[in-house]
């Protein structure tokens, strides 16, 4: 017994997934203009961020009070935090990019950027593979979840090299190396719900 199609915590879970795509989209596709730009996108990314809390939590409640689950609690406990880590990180980036006063990405970190948006849309055909039983379908998604955070790391080691060898003020370097690592842990932080995913295909196909 995996998930019944109605079943209270496939729609919390895919509520959750939901939110970490369209988190995603929204983080990827907002246009940075101005400094003034950079409030509205940090709060609203904090809306999302605290749009998932709020899912998360509700998947506790009903842990608590639930007699029989479809898949172990732990899982299912292990698979709303996952998926939480990631809604969190991007609110994280958010939120340094408004307090370094940053509105111009800069090609590296627009390749972080697809990476993570279309980590969370194959995040979201996961979950719903999870939830009509389609266990083993689900690991297709995962190989391109792992790839694109394997490709994550390699830009990383780019960017960080690109860095040295051509800023010169020493506060930017610590500011654009933060915000490169922080992108780096959102993909590490999608690996992570892959590998939860991977770990509850292994206890119910």
């Amino acid at each position: 017994m995996v998930f019944k199609k109605k079943d209270k915590f496939n729609t919390l879970l895919s509520n959750i997934a939901q939110n970490v795509k369209e988190g995603a989209i929204y983080f990827a596709d907002y246009k940075l203009n101005n400094v003034s730009d950079l409030k509205v996108f940090s709060e609203t990314m904090k809306d999302y961020e605290s749009k998932g809390d709020t899912y998360v939590h509700e998947v506790i409640r009903e842990l608590n009070n639930a007699f029989i689950t479809p898949i172990e609690r732990e899982d299912i406990l292990h698979l709303a935090m996952s998926l939480d880590d990631v809604i969190d990180g991007i609110e994280h980036c958010a939120a340094l990019f408004e307090m370094y006063s940053i509105t111009q990405a800069d090609d590296y970190m627009l390749k972080f950027v697809d990476a993570i948006k279309d980590s969370a849309f194959e995040i979201e055909k996961s979950i719903e593979l999870l939830s009509t039983k389609k266990l083993l379908q689900i690991r297709e998604h995962l190989i391109i979840i792992k790839d694109h955070e394997s490709k994550c790391d390699g830009v990383l080691r780019q960017s960080i090299k690109h860095l040295f060898s051509v800023e010169k003020d020493p506060i930017r370097i610590i500011q654009y190396k933060e915000i490169y690592e922080n992108m780096e842990d959102i993909a590490d932080s999608c690996q992570s719900v892959a590998n939860t995913l991977e770990t509850i295909i292994m206890k119910n196909a």
